[in-house]
């Protein structure tokens, strides 16, 4: 059992792609642009519907983890032989605000609110959405561990650590990063802290420019950069394996040396 954990491998796709306003052609999009001969396609936030202009009404756009956004991710996941991680709005209890929601569907199943809520740099995502509840949202996928987080959830170094915690060795970050001065460089920086300071991959999926920042990336456990999008669509994809994120934790072993 051990010697098959440490060649586990895990082939990674991030889709940098706009959504639109119309959720039908956005369901379309997955067929579309979810390559095969992966493990894991990670999508941007909010790509069942994008936001719209600042302050919109998403409410009418938000459905159930089982409406026909989620099923057809879960239909796409099945033909391609991957999991898919997205966003979408989803119904909850206040139907004027609806959650900012992740969901996982193929070889793994799950849905995660977004707990930290974009109220910053002049936006107030907190009017229009509730935030999740503060608890971690794992799924397991080729052998590896997989946190999920949304956004603006990367300013906040708690929830990864909270993920790596309870096991993460990947962290699985779509995003609709809002461009603006200085936002790529925090995006890159942040990124790259959180791979570096928990030992873990970070595979972030963020929505293109010109009104997004895109550059999404994926960073390995030393902060290395495997792959980085530019600002317009494109796919990445790269493969990490265990030996990577075991030499990472060796070489800097700052989980182990802690004191709480």
């Amino acid at each position: 059992m051990w010697q098959s954990r440490r060649v586990a491998r895990l082939r990674l796709a991030l889709v940098q792609h706009a959504s639109g306003l119309d959720p039908a052609g956005n369901r379309e999009l997955l067929g579309r642009l979810t390559p095969a001969g992966t493990d894991l396609v990670v999508f941007p936030e909010a790509f069942a519907r994008d936001f719209g202009d600042p302050g919109s009404d998403v409410s009418r756009y938000a459905e159930p983890v089982d409406g026909p956004f989620a099923t057809e991710v879960a239909r796409v996941a099945g033909e391609r032989g991957t999991t898919v991680v997205v966003g979408m709005f989803e119904t909850g209890d206040d139907p004027d605000r609806p959650f900012n929601t992740l969901v996982v569907r193929g070889a793994a199943e799950a849905s995660y609110r977004k707990i930290h809520l974009y109220d910053s740099f002049g936006y107030r995502e907190s009017d229009r959405l509730c935030a999740g509840p503060v608890a971690p949202a794992l799924v397991d996928v080729a052998g590896f561990r997989v946190g999920l987080m949304t956004c603006y959830d990367l300013r906040f170094p708690e929830l990864a650590r909270m993920l790596v915690d309870e096991g993460a060795e990947v962290l699985a970050l779509p995003a609709a990063w809002v461009a603006g001065p200085r936002k790529v460089d925090h995006w890159r920086t942040l990124l790259r802290a959180r791979a570096i300071e928990n030992t873990v991959f970070v595979a972030a999926a963020a929505q293109p420019g010109p009104r997004y920042s895109g550059h999404s990336m994926i960073v390995d456990p030393l902060g290395d950069v495997l792959a980085e999008a530019g600002e317009g669509d494109e796919v990445l994809v790269a493969e990490i394996d265990r030996a990577g994120l075991e030499s990472a934790r060796r070489t800097n072993p700052s989980l182990a040396n802690r004191r709480l």
